[in-house]
């Protein structure tokens, strides 16, 4: 059996198409042992937790076996709140976040993401992350990765510098990450 990948894209018109690029560079990097399943999250263009969580919560009870998570941006920070929020029955292997937003930053307070002060004690216990940010990100500042390290020490984090907030749609290094799990 293949091993499944979860991947959930960002928020704003168009975004699963645009990331559908970065989970097609996970797939191909990550061969035929892995399969990326890339589902597009409801209203895109304005969305709403509720509904993403409704989603997420589809999509894990359609999988078997041991899960790998993957989100980029909005994806990323909605996949962190859900773990921190709800029981996952499935043992998840990874969770490998893209860019994601803190959100409570400047700029960045919309109450329905925000995650609890002490949600990192919630995930669940033992939880492989891995943080990714690129300095020149243009749309999410790069000092949220130092939010989220801070909360999240158990962490690894990868900086990386000329790929934006897309990774030049490029995951290798994510799929070396996964790989390096078994």
């Amino acid at each position: 059996m293949k091993q499944q990948i979860l991947f959930i894209h960002g928020a704003g018109r168009g975004a699963h198409e645009m990331d559908s690029q970065l989970a097609a560079s996970l797939q191909r990097t990550l061969g035929t042992e892995y399969q990326v399943l890339n589902p597009p999250m409801p209203s895109e263009g304005a969305p709403e937790y509720k509904l993403w969580k409704d989603e997420i919560a589809r999509q894990l009870s359609a999988l078997d076996g041991k899960l790998i998570l993957v989100g980029h941006s909005l994806g990323a920070s909605v996949l962190l709140k859900y773990l921190s929020e709800q029981k996952v029955e499935n043992p998840i292997l990874g969770l490998f976040l893209i860019a994601a937003p803190y959100w409570g930053a400047k700029d960045w307070d919309v109450a329905e993401y925000k995650l609890h002060a002490d949600f990192a004690a919630h995930l669940p216990a033992d939880l492989p992350i891995f943080l990714y940010q690129s300095h020149d990100d243009e749309i999410v500042s790069f000092s949220h990765l130092a939010m989220y390290a801070q909360k999240l020490p158990q962490a690894t984090v990868r900086e990386f510098e000329g790929r934006g907030h897309q990774f030049n749609s490029d995951l290798s290094e994510v799929a070396t990450d996964i790989t390096c799990l078994k």
